[in-house]
């Protein structure tokens, strides 16, 4: 028997009877059917919700009248060009999602020939595209072949040509992995993957009743179900122009009539069903059985049932541990109770006494103007206790989320410390450098700072008076350098004296020499040119020993600033000083010997430029006390 006859059997001929009434329970047309086949003979028409809901647009036109009202007869809607708006979500991420994953396993389970992932599925190229439409095309006919060219017009073409309700444009083709145009390509295979389904449910339909339909081929094309069609098809629009949305009547009687023509057993298929039921059923108790193993799953479940007691046991305890809770709290709520009850037959009395203390007196306009003006100073007062309290309120919880930020750096920081701490192999006490020795600091928790105050701080002060008493040691050399540069200084200076007393000398004898010699004028403007040559000559060394002594002073403040920075940081990151205790004091090592390899170079320096200037000093002298001889000696003779 052909499909088609088995597919009018079973669906009502939907090609020559359209629906007219949607139901929004049944599987749309581009959805894959889960539910079970209907039974044979029923008709697939859907029923209303209720007779109260909103009127949908109809195939054979628009209705404008309500729910018994006639219908105007006009066919404007049927074989239209109006266009069916696709109401699929496929602009919708998720909707796009489960297409793609119910596509993968389809290709899947049909064994795809081609590379196949859910990452080329999200935005496959046309290529691509092409093959998957060829391989679910081959779906319904195994004899379909591809065009190798114009691909791009021919998908849309066999698409139109198989009824797709939607249009998928030319366009859409040469960029399928496109966002805008990939939901409508997915949109198209998932609908005909549904095809390809509902041919092979229709074909396994076949199989299963053609024993009912073996003598009577030519039913469905003879007279007798033509008329039978016809009948119905009459009477069902007859009943539709007249206001009705539903047909239970002519459907029970047309099924009744297919029933009677094609002489269906119902009991002997009411037994085939139940027969089919009960041997589904031990298929299924036998393939659990044979893929699993019964001992294994009773300890499964018996593991499963301790765990589930043990959480039935902690809940039970919670749960008591909630009750005393709760009945502490009862026992506390009712002597509030009392307490506040107490108060409150007080207060009664206190109000029964002002109210009667109120009735007998008399008050004057002034004790009513007073008692306003006390009324409202006291609802101030509220007023601005309340805001102070919301004040108070708002300023603990701005210290409580400080507190908890200061408690996650805390952690952080303990976290870097223990990181540092085994880099440097502190931790843990069997560590190298820990002297058996615990430096690790534990969690936060009851005895937590008793632990850090008693051994880690004391271990870590260790630490600290160690490189203290290696930096005291380092600041001793320092003052000793300084006391050594203090030293050159005071020779630099008495050699200075020296040379203050020498000026002075000479400027005695220039002096007497101005008095007893006018008449050599010239020869004494010669050696006071040469006097102010040394004197220059002087200052040049001045200067120099002046310049060096100042790049002395400037390394010395530079090292000071640096052993200061060194030394804040220390005392600020105590944490991190076992990581960089080592680099520090390096650093400091180098940088002393550096300086006092400079030191040293200075004063070799100074002593030698000190020397160099005495000796040439000292030589003037000389050669000046020479000449002085000479004069005297020349005057003697003149």
């Amino acid at each position: 028997m052909e499909r088609a006859r088995m597919s009018r059997a079973t669906s009502g001929r939907p090609s020559e009877l359209p629906m007219r009434v949607q139901d929004s329970n049944r599987m749309s047309m581009y959805t894959t059917p889960k539910s079970k086949q209907p039974s044979f003979g029923k008709l697939n028409i859907p029923k209303p919700q209720s007779m109260t809901s909103e009127r949908r647009t109809s195939f054979f036109g628009a209705r404008t009248a309500g729910a018994s009202m006639p219908r105007n007869s006009t066919m404007s809607g049927f074989g239209g060009t109006e266009k069916i708006k696709d109401t699929r979500p496929l602009h919708d991420k998720s909707f796009v999602q489960q297409c793609i994953k119910q596509l993968h396993e389809f290709l899947t389970e049909q064994g795809y020939p081609g590379i196949l992932s859910a990452k080329i599925l999200q935005s496959p190229s046309t290529k691509e595209f092409v093959k998957v439409f060829e391989f679910v095309y081959r779906q319904l006919d195994p004899t379909f072949e591809m065009p190798n060219s114009k691909v791009e017009e021919e998908v849309p073409a066999f698409l139109k040509a198989l009824r797709y309700p939607f249009v998928l444009s030319k366009s859409a083709m040469y960029s399928v992995g496109a966002p805008h145009t990939w939901p409508q390509a997915l949109g198209a295979l998932m609908w005909l993957i549904d095809q390809v389904k509902i041919n092979w449910s229709l074909s396994k339909q076949e199989l299963l009743f053609s024993e009912f339909c073996e003598d009577s081929d030519n039913i469905e094309e003879g007279t007798e179900y033509n008329k039978l069609l016809l009948e119905y098809t009459a009477e069902a629009y007859s009943k539709f122009m007249q206001g009705e949305d539903t047909f239970d009547d002519v459907d029970e009687l047309f099924i009744n009539k297919l029933k009677k023509m094609y002489n269906v057993d119902e009991a002997l298929l009411a037994s085939m069903e139940e027969k089919y039921r009960i041997l589904s059923d031990e298929v299924e108790r036998l393939e659990r059985e044979s893929h699993t193993d019964r001992l294994m799953t009773k300890r499964m479940d018996r593991v499963k049932l301790q765990a589930d007691l043990k959480k039935l046991q902690s809940y039970r305890s919670n749960l008591d541990s909630f009750k005393g809770n709760l009945e502490n709290r009862a026992s506390e709520l009712s002597y509030e109770l009392e307490v506040t009850g107490g108060q409150l037959e007080s207060l009664k009395r206190e109000q029964n006494e002002l109210q009667l203390l109120l009735q007998n007196q008399k008050f004057t306009p002034a004790d009513v103007e007073r008692i306003n003006r006390e009324k409202r100073e006291l609802q101030q007062t509220i007023a601005s206790l309340s805001k102070s309290l919301e004040d108070a309120e708002q300023h603990q919880w701005v210290e409580e989320i400080a507190l908890s930020k200061v408690k996650e750096k805390a952690e952080l920081k303990v976290a870097e410390y223990q990181k540092l701490a085994r880099k440097l192999k502190l931790i843990p006490v069997s560590a190298e450098n820990a002297c058996g020795h615990d430096f690790e600091i534990r969690p936060f928790g009851p005895g937590c700072m008793i632990q850090h105050k008693t051994q880690i701080q004391m271990l870590l002060r260790k630490l600290v008076s160690d490189v203290e008493e290696e930096n005291s040691r380092l600041a001793n050399m320092k003052l000793s350098l300084e006391e050594s540069s203090e030293q050159v200084n005071s020779n630099i200076m008495d050699k200075s004296n020296d040379l203050k007393q020498m000026r002075e000398q000479i400027r005695k004898v220039d002096e007497r020499l101005d008095s007893d010699m006018q008449e050599l004028a010239q020869e004494e403007q010669g050696w006071a040119a040469e006097v102010e040559s040394v004197e220059n000559h002087r200052t040049i060394l001045e200067k120099k020993v002046t310049y060096g002594y100042d790049e002395a002073v400037q390394q010395l403040k530079a090292a000071q600033q640096q052993y200061h920075l060194v030394l804040q940081e220390t005392n600020e990151e105590r944490r991190t000083v076992a990581n960089n205790l080592a680099s520090v004091v390096a650093t400091a090592v180098n940088h002393l010997s550096i300086t006092e390899k400079c030191l040293e170079d200075l004063h070799g320096r100074v002593e030698r430029f000190c020397s160099k200037a005495v000796e040439e000093d000292e030589a003037a002298v000389q050669k000046l006390r020479e000449t002085l001889k000479n004069f005297t000696s020349k005057a003697s003779g003149l």
